[in-house]
């Protein structure tokens, strides 16, 4: 097995045995101890992914394709190995330009909230049983970006399911029952739709491997849009897409802080990579059909998000429908099927993993202080903790898209791409999205100015100006990160563009 292969194997294993040995630890700080030394050795095996090609140490540029491959993914490393052998399954690992940003978002984010859970355990049950979900979360996510088998993606795609609605159930606020129930029936909904387009397209094609599928594998127009129909959907619901992101604001301001950061920094971008990855890859002709709706249900989802958050006045929610545009951004992007607009989604990704999940670590330390997320009862922030405005104040001008921070790529790229496909719909769409930008900052400005300045509420009033150690060591790396991003993009871009290319070769 060569060095590539190892750490594909690796970055499962390592979290999946860290869950299993957090929970069998009977001492509960041992057990969390044990889980961030987990999460920390799968980041470590996870960056060095692109090591081992023969174009330099970091394989930004895909290898020669082999006579066996299909065209339009060539892998940095893959496993291959038999899985059901009688039903022709394979346990189908792979990496490349496209998924690898987002396996070290979602290392980097879990190895934070198992850190966060060393300094504070939320109310509800045991710091152990958390970090252990937290745990077997990122084997799911982790999973889902990385198999190119299509039931073997399915059964990753799933495996976040149950952990997740154990995390907000059992660690969230006090309508948490009701909003882990609401975000379980939508994500089966949506499964129940993802299995019929699996079993649609591997009953159509007879085959589940992804390198084979890539390109349509010889579907007909109709199967085609069939499939595109209902993945398309399935991913939506996850993502979520506008209008099936009810279950989003409720789930984001139930859960716990570490809860939410694991849902809107990676969680939400399983549904994007889904679309780009499978119902775009399989289904070309269907995307290119159902391209103009894309593009229309996008623009509405950045507006409604903007308008939504303007009359927001809790501080989770705010943050939780914000994404709501964010992902239309992304949508936008992808809609336009093309180098940039892929490009755009693939960066508002990684983007809105950093920046969301810091303000949700941002939002969970302020109503941890002041023990409310009502902005008319948060003024005054910057006057008794003016290092938590301070850092509130970064993220949300990060978020709000200004230039040279990370959150400006992904909406610039995707209102240009539209612009770039051209005619009456798209340019009125790139002129939408461009408003939907504004209200954007609108809204954040708005928060910043009811929350950071006038004069301290009561329940501002009584706060420190001090940070914890922890709260510092888990908000710098997504500081830098916004920043980095924001200044040399090609950190994102660099990795995908070879893989988008070779996507873009294959849709009609």
């Amino acid at each position: 097995m060569i060095l590539g292969e190892f750490l594909l194997v690796a970055v499962l294993a390592v979290p999946a045995l860290g869950a299993a040995a957090v929970a069998a630890i009977p001492h509960d700080r041992a057990a969390r101890v044990v889980g961030v030394v987990a999460a920390a050795l799968t980041l470590l095996v996870a960056v060095p992914l692109p090591v081992g090609r023969e174009r330099g140490w970091f394989a930004y540029a895909p290898l020669p394709p082999s006579p066996e491959a299909a065209v339009a993914i060539h892998p940095w490393h893959q496993v291959d190995a038999p899985w059901v052998p009688g039903l022709d399954l394979r346990f189908h690992l792979g990496v490349d330009g496209i998924s690898w940003p987002l396996v070290v978002l979602t290392a980097l984010l879990t190895l934070l909230c198992c850190y966060y859970t060393l300094w504070k355990v939320p109310e509800g049950g045991s710091g152990r049983a958390l970090v252990a979900l937290l745990l077997v979360i990122e084997v799911g996510i982790l999973g889902t970006f990385l198999a190119f088998d299509l039931v073997l993606f399915f059964v990753f795609f799933e495996v976040v399911l149950l952990p997740m609605y154990a995390v907000i159930a059992g660690w969230g606020g006090p309508d948490r029952r009701r909003a882990a129930r609401k975000f379980a029936l939508y994500t089966l909904f949506g499964s129940v739709l993802l299995l019929v387009g699996v079993f649609v397209v591997v009953a159509a094609t007879g085959t589940a491997d992804l390198l084979a599928l890539t390109g349509s594998a010889g579907m007909s127009r109709g199967t085609q849009l069939a499939a595109f129909t209902l993945l398309a959907l399935a991913f939506a619901v996850k993502s979520p897409l506008w209008p099936l992101h009810s279950w989003l604001p409720d789930a984001h301001t139930q859960a716990p802080t570490v809860g939410s950061v694991i849902l809107a920094g990676v969680l939400l971008k399983m549904g994007t990579y889904g679309l780009i990855r499978i119902a775009v890859g399989v289904a070309p002709e269907g995307a290119r059909w159902a391209a103009p709706v894309l593009g229309v249900l996008a623009v509405a989802a950045i507006l409604v998000g903007g308008l939504v958050c303007l009359a927001q006045t809790e501080l989770k929610r705010l943050i939780a429908y914000s994404s709501v545009g964010h992902m239309g951004f992304v949508l936008l992007g992808i809609a336009t099927l093309t180098a940039t607009g892929l490009q755009a989604a693939l960066i508002g990704n990684v983007a809105h993993g950093v920046i969301t999940g810091l303000l949700f670590f941002l939002a969970g330390a302020v109503k941890d202080r002041t023990h409310t997320g009502d902005l008319g009862d948060l003024s005054g922030l910057r006057e008794t903790a003016p290092r938590l405005a301070g850092l509130l104040g970064f993220a949300a001008v990060a978020s709000l898209g200004l230039p040279g921070l990370a959150g400006f790529w992904g909406e610039a790229f995707a209102v240009v791409a539209a612009v770039q496909v051209g005619g009456a719909l798209w340019t009125t769409l790139a002129a939408l999205a461009a408003v939907g930008g504004a209200l954007t900052a609108a809204y954040f400005l708005r928060l910043l100015r009811q929350v950071t300045h006038g004069r301290p509420s009561p329940a501002v009033a009584r706060l420190t100006p001090g940070l914890a150690g922890a709260e510092l060591a888990a908000w710098a790396p997504l500081v830098l990160l916004a920043l980095a991003v924001g200044l040399a993009p090609t950190l994102v871009l660099g990795v995908a563009e070879a893989p988008v290319t070779a996507l873009l070769e294959v849709l009609p």
